[in-house]
C-alpha cells in the first residue's frame, strides 16, 4: 500500500506551500490521470494537495481573449459560448477527448499535465526510461503503432495524449503559474519538453509549481478553425494523428495568416511552424497545402508499426486546410 497524506488548498499560494512541505507531493484536480497512475503503482506520491477549489472561471480578458481557470472542467470549456464562437477548434478538441464522464471530472490544468498513455510506461515489468530512468525503452522494438514520428529520441518514443493541448498550442495559449518564487507565465508551446536523454523530465515546471490559469490571446480568424482527430475507433480512443488549424484567406485567395498544430505524433503538442511559414502569402491551394505538410514532416521518422503516421499526418493537414478554405483547388 502506498500511504499518503491529503490536504485541501484554499488558494494557489496555499497549495504551493503545502506541496513544498512534502517530499513528493502531487496536485489533485479531477484525478482522472493521477489516480489511475497511483492504482497502477506508477506514481507514488507522499502527499496529495486538492486544488479543485481553485478558479474554474472562464472570462474575457481586457485584450479580447479568454482566461480559463486551471480548475475549470473540460466539459465547461467545450460548452462555453465564447469558446464555441471564437475558438471552435478548442471546443472540438475537448469533445474529441476521452468520454463524457471523464470530461465532466477532468480539469484544464490536469489535462495539460497528463502523462503519456504508452502501455510500456504503465507496465512496471517493461523497460521504460520515463518511468525508471536508465532502464531502456521497450516501445522502440515493441508495439509502437501509437508512438512518435517527430521529436523522439533513443530514450523515448512516447506521445503526449492530450487533444485539448493541440488546439491550445495552435492558439498561442499562455500558461499562468504559481510557485515558491511567486507567479510567472510562459507559452504552452514551451511548457512540455522533448524527451532527449531525460524523458522522465516532462515539463519546464519548477519544483512545486502549479498551473493557475490558461490565457488564450485574441485571434480573430480563429473563428475559422477546426480540429480533426484520426483514431482507430470513433470514440474513447487516443489520436493516431490529429490536426488543429485556423486560417485567414484574403479576398484574393492568398493566405494572410495560419495556425497549425499536430497531435499524436510527438512527445509534446507539435506546433507546425514550418508549415505555417510555407503557407503565408501563398494562394490557398491544395498543392500549397501539400507542400506545407511535406515541409513539416520532412524530418519525421517512423518505427516498425507507425511509419504510416507520416503520410497520414500530411493527408490530414491537407484535408483540414481544404475544409477550412471551402475546397481549395
Amino acid at each position: 500500500m502506498n500511504l499518503f497524506s491529503y490536504s485541501r488548498a484554499d488558494s494557489a499560494q496555499d497549495a504551493v506551500v503545502l506541496a513544498a512541505q512534502a517530499a513528493d507531493a502531487k496536485y489533485l484536480g479531477g484525478g482522472t490521470n493521477l489516480v489511475d497512475l497511483m492504482r497502477e503503482t506508477v506514481e507514488h506520491p507522499t502527499a496529495l494537495i486538492d486544488v479543485t477549489g481553485l478558479s474554474q472561471s472562464i472570462e474575457a480578458t481586457p485584450s479580447g481573449g479568454l482566461m480559463i481557470g486551471a480548475a475549470a472542467k473540460n466539459t465547461a470549456v467545450a460548452a462555453h459560448k465564447a469558446v464555441r464562437r471564437d475558438y471552435p477548434m478548442l471546443a472540438r478538441a475537448v469533445l474529441a477527448g476521452a468520454s463524457g464522464q471523464i470530461r465532466n471530472m477532468a480539469t484544464v490544468g490536469g489535462n495539460i499535465l497528463q502523462r503519456t498513455r504508452c502501455s510500456y510506461f504503465y507496465d512496471d515489468a517493461a523497460s521504460c526510461n520515463k518511468r525508471a530512468p536508465g532502464t531502456g525503452c521497450d516501445a522502440i522494438d515493441g508495439f509502437n503503432r501509437y508512438h512518435a514520428v517527430l521529436g523522439a529520441s533513443p530514450a523515448c518514443v512516447a506521445t503526449h495524449p492530450s487533444d485539448m493541448c493541440v488546439a491550445l498550442v495552435a492558439l498561442d495559449a499562455i500558461v499562468h503559474l504559481e510557485g515558491v518564487n511567486g507567479p510567472r507565465s510562459m507559452k504552452l508551446a514551451d511548457l512540455h519538453r522533448l524527451p532527449g536523454g531525460r524523458p522522465d523530465i516532462e515539463t519546464e515546471l519548477q519544483p512545486h509549481e502549479l498551473i493557475t490559469a490558461i490565457e488564450i490571446p485574441p485571434l480573430p480568424f480563429a473563428t475559422n478553425s477546426t480540429y480533426r482527430k484520426v483514431r482507430d475507433r470513433s470514440s474513447y480512443a487516443f489520436a493516431l494523428v490529429s490536426v488543429a488549424a485556423a486560417i485567414d484567406v484574403g479576398a484574393d485567395g492568398t493566405i494572410a495568416d495560419v495556425r497549425l498544430a499536430l497531435g499524436g505524433v510527438a512527445h509534446k503538442p507539435w506546433r507546425a511552424l514550418k508549415a505555417e511559414a510555407v503557407l503565408r502569402d501563398l494562394p490557398a491551394t491544395e498543392q500549397n497545402f501539400r507542400a506545407a505538410a511535406e515541409a513539416e514532416l520532412a524530418d519525421a521518422a517512423g518505427l516498425r508499426d507507425n511509419a504510416f503516421k507520416v503520410e497520414l499526418a500530411k493527408r490530414a493537414m491537407v484535408a483540414v486546410l481544404t475544409q477550412l478554405t471551402g475546397g481549395a483547388k
